[in-house]
């Protein structure tokens, strides 16, 4: 099965966004400002890149989709981060309806002649480090419920709710369902819809879906730049300092390092 991973950095998509905006030049206004843009960067650096860097199982693609007016400089930041990151392909796109350009960026590295894994990460996200070996064996796993249903999703269920700073890592242990970042749907070959055209809170809807507890798979970036925390009466988390065994964890389990993550966010 061919696992593809893809992360919408900073792109000015036409809707897949709850903070709304008149225009598409308004949006990238938001999205480029340069105090969001270094924020980006630390979490994406911090969270998202160690644990790609260090998967157990390395065949996989990852796909970062940027928009095309990305300033010189972040672009050649963007792919300084991610060039000893063999499975990583950017995909540059101008501003187009969401859902259809990571369709296309998806589809551009896919292999339809055989069934996909695929999962998303917001660009301050991070997986385990064995994320893919392990999606790939629930997927073998289920590979009698995928045939003849085009698609079924794979919910890895435990993990971290975190907040990086200058003073190290506030997190959380969480078990909700649907959380994207450990969350993958696998497509039987042939299909060219994605793990972007469903909602993640409503594929039960459209498909089985399969809880898979155990391990901490995931850790889900919590700022305040979170789409999904900018609504009125959104209650804040509680988020704690790891702990000696916590910082252990988050090295092991998603190389994580809280002081390397503070010293980013002291630079």
């Amino acid at each position: 099965m061919q696992v593809i991973g893809i992360c919408r950095f900073s792109y000015p998509a036409i809707g897949g966004f709850q903070v709304l905006h008149e225009t598409a030049a308004d949006r990238a206004a938001y999205l480029y400002a340069p105090d969001r843009m270094e924020d980006r960067f630390r979490t994406f650096q911090a969270f998202t890149l160690p644990a790609l860097r260090a998967q157990t199982d390395p065949d996989f693609t990852f796909v970062i989709v940027v928009g095309y007016d990305l300033a010189v400089d972040y672009g050649n930041r963007l792919w300084d981060l991610v060039e000893d990151i063999p499975q990583v392909v950017i995909r540059e796109y101008a501003p187009g309806p969401h859902r259809e350009i990571m369709k296309e960026a998806i589809n551009s590295v896919r292999d339809h002649d055989q069934a996909t894994l695929q999962f998303r990460l917001d660009d301050d996200d991070a997986v385990a480090v064995d994320f893919v070996a392990r999606l790939k064996a629930e997927g073998f796993a289920r590979a009698d419920d995928l045939q003849g249903n085009r698609h079924i999703a794979i919910d890895f269920r435990n993990g971290y709710i975190a907040s990086p700073g200058a003073d190290g890592i506030h997190a959380m242990e969480t078990s909700n369902p649907f959380m994207t970042a450990a969350l993958a749907i696998a497509f039987e070959p042939g299909v060219r819809s994605t793990v972007m055209n469903y909602s993640h809170v409503k594929l039960g809807k459209f498909m089985q879906c399969f809880a898979v507890h155990g391990d901490r798979m995931y850790v889900r970036g919590h700022n305040r730049w979170n789409d999904s925390r900018q609504g009125d009466g959104i209650q804040p988390e509680d988020l704690h300092p790891l702990t000696p065994a916590t910082k252990q964890t988050f090295r092991d389990r998603f190389a994580i390092d809280e002081a390397e993550v503070a010293r980013l966010y002291t630079t």
